[in-house]
């Protein structure tokens, strides 16, 4: 009987290991989820704002640069931390920074207000963009093999989606529009830091986790060919989402008629939501096969926007959206996919830091320029200019789309696409052997 349960034992192990990865797994997948739906719910009260307040379409095009700005500085400062003090902290460390920012708006009556509340959830959602993607990689089961690249890179879009029709509805609805929406968040992302908290952790700690803060991302060699068409992909999609943030509360009530919270709620989640269900159809393609269809679906999804904005109707343009939504899950599915090809488990951070470095480049600038030409150009101009984007976007895709190098092999173990231990791993990734870095010293 003894010997028959020395046999049980490892099996018994095993089962336990894959069940705490599993929850591991869903812990990452529900706080990415409320960190971006947290990032998205003051997109339904800049309407509020403007009316109450007097902000103009250049102060809330400067929240959105305060965000990408403040997400882009956790990514580059904070990104490669998880692989020193493990996920679990870190991903903690990001929901605390969203908490904070979410209590720092609950007061908004002047610009600088929400500008310094919009900057605290940005640097929170940087370090949530590369840690709980990485957590996400690191416990997701091996099958089917497209549910690690659609959780980490559709997670943002889930929640960005669950957020502005969350926001929009109590803005309407609720007892305190400038209120209830930020204290619904700060309890879920309490709950989500406490699930976390219970998980268990996929990153063996390291010293010298200060060596870390030094501004870097880098990218495995093996992806480096990737890499152009990743870079206008990911701007052109993120600058549009940008768009629909800074731009489209206003374009709704001036173009489109329409004052409703919850419209403005649901018309931004009519792109956002597309991209969830987009990416399991891009992940039955080859990487280059996603992008270029997704790119493709995209544009025209981009076109019947214009021609809606144009000719203000409203049932077209969420038609569009809708499309150009679907579109860019696609692509960007089809994008992450090919650049986690292979990874190891001290890879994932820098390369989440990498994706979400060039997305939020993507959304800040073209913000940026955007806003400050709002004051000269009308919306219907502004909008055919991110439909040039997204021309030359898909025209580069179609033609140097590839699929990432077949001879490089992912881990496997439990059932799961990476394994618990990788020590040795993300030691050679330090030494960064065989790979492209980008170095910013401060």
């Amino acid at each position: 009987m003894q010997p028959s349960m020395q046999k049980l034992a490892p099996f018994i192990n095993q089962t336990h290991r894959c069940g705490t990865l599993r929850l591991a797994f869903v812990s990452a997948v529900v706080s990415l989820v409320v960190s971006f739906a947290t990032a998205a719910a003051p997109i339904p009260l800049y309407n509020l704002y403007r009316a109450e307040d007097g902000f103009t379409n250049f102060g809330v095009s400067m929240a959105i640069v305060t965000y990408s700005v403040g997400a882009m500085v956790g990514l580059l400062v904070l990104g490669r931390l998880s692989n020193h003090l493990g996920r679990r902290l870190t991903a903690i460390g990001s929901l605390g920074l969203l908490l904070l920012g979410c209590l720092l708006l609950l007061d908004v009556h002047d610009i600088g207000t929400l500008l310094a509340g919009r900057l605290l959830m940005g640097v929170g959602t940087g370090l949530a963009s590369s840690t709980l993607t990485s957590y996400i990689v690191d416990a997701a089961p091996a099958r089917p093999e497209w549910l690690a690249s659609v959780a980490s890179s559709q997670g943002p879009m889930l929640g960005l989606t669950v957020g502005a029709i969350a926001s929009g509805a109590l803005v309407q609805f609720g007892l305190w529009p400038r209120d209830l929406i930020y204290l619904v968040c700060v309890g879920f992302l309490s709950v989500s830091a406490m699930l976390v908290a219970i998980s268990p952790e996929t990153a063996t700690r390291t010293p010298v986790a200060w060596r870390s803060l030094l501004p870097s991302v880098s990218v495995p060699a093996r992806v480096r060919h990737l890499l152009p068409v990743a870079a206008v992909v990911f701007p052109a999609t993120w600058a549009t989402g940008a768009f629909y943030q800074a731009f489209v509360p206003a374009l709704v009530e001036d173009q489109l008629h329409t004052r409703s919270p919850l419209i403005l709620g649901l018309v931004f989640a009519a792109y956002m939501a597309p991209s969830v269900l987009g990416a399991p159809i891009g992940g039955r393609f080859k990487s280059s096969v996603a992008q270029r269809v997704g790119m493709i679906t995209f544009l025209a999804g981009m076109i019947g926007i214009i021609t809606a904005i144009n000719a203000g109707t409203l049932a077209l343009f969420i038609t569009a959206t809708i499309v150009a939504g679907a579109g860019q899950g696609i692509a960007i599915s089809g994008t992450t996919r090919g650049l986690l090809h292979g990874s190891t488990l001290a890879d994932r951070a820098p390369i989440f830091s990498a994706i979400y470095l060039v997305c939020y480049s993507g959304a800040t600038f073209p913000s940026l320029i955007s806003g400050k030409l709002s004051s000269t150009f009308s919306l219907p101009q502004i909008a055919l200019g991110y439909g040039v984007i997204a021309l030359g976007a898909t025209l580069f895709t179609v033609l140097g789309a590839r699929n990432p190098h077949t001879d490089a092999t992912g881990n496997s173990n439990c059932d799961s696409s990476s394994s618990l231990d990788d020590a040795a791993a993300f030691k050679q990734s330090e030494r960064s052997a065989g790979k492209t870095i980008i170095r910013v010293r401060p």
